[in-house]
């Protein structure tokens, strides 16, 4: 599953002194063979064939150039400057070098902001599906994290423009928006967090006075990222508006006025964080800033939740770029450092901590791309995928950005003590982790979205119980016990997750639940995909990831039991392994005891 002991010498057993090395100078395409398998799955061979040239080279860049580039904009981070030199009052963030170097390679060269809305980026004569764009976010954010903020909110700016925005605001704004021309780029903001609202956005007290053409705001935005984008969009309530998320609006701020003065908000502070220290986040005091209304004012609050299945799924896919890198990290580790006359990818117990790295790793691959799809067919005018899209997304972020954190720790603990200083990448992955299950709503509430919402208010459950199924009688050479089995746990999941969502005081159940509708969603997408690939080039290696899901993630075992066999040795074996195996070896693994 994994060819990273090519990528440097073993350390020698007679020089104990040795480091293990790290990823430096990987191609991160090339080390993963199950993103370009799964990409072949989800897209138009023509369009694979395209992409493929732009992915190898962002994949070398990731693990080179781009990399070093995360580290020093991750030690050296934004300074913000109040006045000029002259001590005129005019607020200036000062990036380093490195991160601007990020920004060109993101927004210039691959112009993944845009990807899915602009035409001829990378000379694609259309506009990118979403599961062609996040390949290169997936790429891109195992070298720069900190980044991908300001990657998917400047995408956001220019989505809800777009959907929503007058003729003359998307005249003025959308194309800088979606430039990679880095001259003509206007990086965009979403301002949302206040004190008084945090994930209760009907809380908020930011106002919007009319003034002609245009508005007037106050108030205070508590943790704004990319705090001097150019654009930005923030929810407001104007003037006389009613309470609660109904009397919302949604509007577009510019950081420059027509005049090119600066427009009447002030950056307070920037933040202080524990991860993506590279990227500015601030404070910001509404002074009256001039703002023009995007829509209908009393549907700010539903057009802004339209891009939250957009952000969210952005949000997982970048959580699982931190765990491949973590994989990555862990698994060069192994296979190169010698201890006790063993390397370390040849202990027992290293290699089931290995794939505990790589199960997690792999089911939110899986996860993020069969999202990305519904995302896509979504945009496409499928009412059914727009349904699956809604329980998805929740699940997805839910799920995956939870399990970053703890793969991201156990990388580190595979290094040992070394993996806990700053030179090396897996510190900064660990930080970086902790964002994902925070941004976006916490766990807590994006369960209750899923489950309260999605499951509960929405019915979406029936989209995805008829998705998983219909995936596994796609699969017709898959094993038919597997498959029963698979079709029985989709069933259990679902209705598990409908009782939860039933009755109220069950909302302490919505965590368990979540979780579960995502183990079982995974455990089909990789047996569905196992497929596939075996179908493509004879490797059905990924229906053992099904199984290790089932045994490890889903089915209740006795804490007493041993659980280790010759039937799970054999399985890791393949998986940390390099060759291919048939559906007929696969499948006797599948069934056995």
């Amino acid at each position: 599953m994994h060819e990273l002991a090519k990528h440097n010498d073993v350390t020698s057993a007679g020089e104990p002194g040795l480091l293990a090395p790290d990823t430096s100078g990987m191609n991160f395409y090339r080390a993963d063979p199950a993103l370009a398998d799964l990409l072949r799955i989800h897209l138009p061979e023509p369009l694979f064939r395209h992409i493929e040239p732009h992915l190898d080279r962002l994949g070398a860049l990731a693990g080179g150039h781009l990399d070093e580039c995360a580290r020093l904009a991750d030690r050296h981070v934004p300074v913000l400057h109040q006045r000029d030199r002259f001590g005129r009052d005019v607020q200036r963030i000062e990036y380093h070098p490195a991160y601007r170097e990020l920004e060109r390679a993101a927004f210039g060269e691959f112009g993944i902001h845009a990807m899915s809305l602009r035409k001829g980026i990378m000379g694609w004569p259309e506009p990118y599906p979403v599961v062609a764009k996040h390949a290169f976010t997936f790429l891109f954010n195992q070298a720069e994290f900190g980044l991908g903020c300001p990657i998917n909110v400047t995408d956001g700016c220019a989505k809800l423009l777009a959907k929503f925005g007058s003729a003359a605001l998307k005249e003025k704004y959308l194309d800088g928006l979606t430039q990679t021309d880095m001259s003509k780029l206007t990086q965009g903001g979403q301002f949302m967090t206040e004190k008084e609202g945090g994930s209760d956005v009907g809380k908020l007290t930011t106002t919007a006075v009319q003034e002609g053409d245009h508005w007037r705001l106050h108030g205070e935005k508590w943790f704004c990222s990319n705090a001097d984008a150019k654009v930005v969009m923030l929810l407001a309530r104007p003037e006389g508006a009613v309470g609660g998320t109904r009397g919302v609006g949604l509007f577009l701020m510019p950081r420059q006025l027509d005049d090119g003065s600066q427009n009447h908000y002030r950056i307070v502070r920037l933040k202080d964080k524990l991860g993506t220290r590279s990227m500015a986040s601030g404070e910001i005091k509404l002074e009256g800033a001039i703002a023009y209304a995007v829509g209908k004012l009393d549907r700010g609050f539903v057009q802004m939740a339209e891009m939250v299945n957009s952000s969210r799924l952005s949000n997982g896919v970048k959580s699982t770029a931190l765990m491949r890198r973590a994989h990555h990290d862990a698994m060069t580790v192994a296979a190169n450092r010698v201890v006790f006359g063993q390397r370390i990818i040849d202990l027992p117990l290293a290699r089931r901590q290995l794939m505990k790295i790589m199960l997690a790793t792999e089911q939110a691959l899986s996860m993020s791309f069969v999202t990305a799809d519904a995302l896509d067919r979504t945009e496409a005018g499928s009412q059914d995928a727009a349904a699956l899209l809604r329980i998805l997304t929740p699940t997805l972020k839910f799920r995956a950005t939870r399990d970053a954190r703890k793969v991201c720790g156990d990388a580190l603990e595979m290094r040992g003590g070394i993996g806990y200083i700053e030179e090396f990448a897996t510190s900064r992955l660990l930080r970086d982790a902790h964002l994902g299950s925070i941004w976006e709503g916490t766990g807590n509430i994006v369960a209750i979205d899923a489950l309260g919402r999605a499951v509960g208010r929405h019915g979406a459950d029936a989209a995805l119980a008829a998705d998983l199924h219909a995936r596994l009688d796609d699969s017709a050479n898959v094993p038919p016990a597997w498959r029963d089995r698979l079709r029985d746990l989709t069933d259990r999941a679902v209705g598990f997750a409908r009782e939860v969502a039933a009755r109220s005081d069950n909302e302490a159940e919505a965590r368990r639940a979540t979780s579960l509708l995502y183990h079982v969603a995974s455990a089909v997408a990789l047996a569905w995909e196992g497929g596939r690939i075996h179908e493509m080039r004879g490797d059905a290696r990924r229906l053992l990831l099904s199984r290790m899901v089932i045994d490890h993630r889903v089915s209740s075992s006795d804490p007493f039991r041993l659980t280790e066999n010759s039937v799970q040795r054999t399985m890791s074996g393949h998986l940390l392994g390099e060759r291919a195996v048939g559906m007929a070896e696969v499948g006797e693994l599948l069934l056995a005891a």
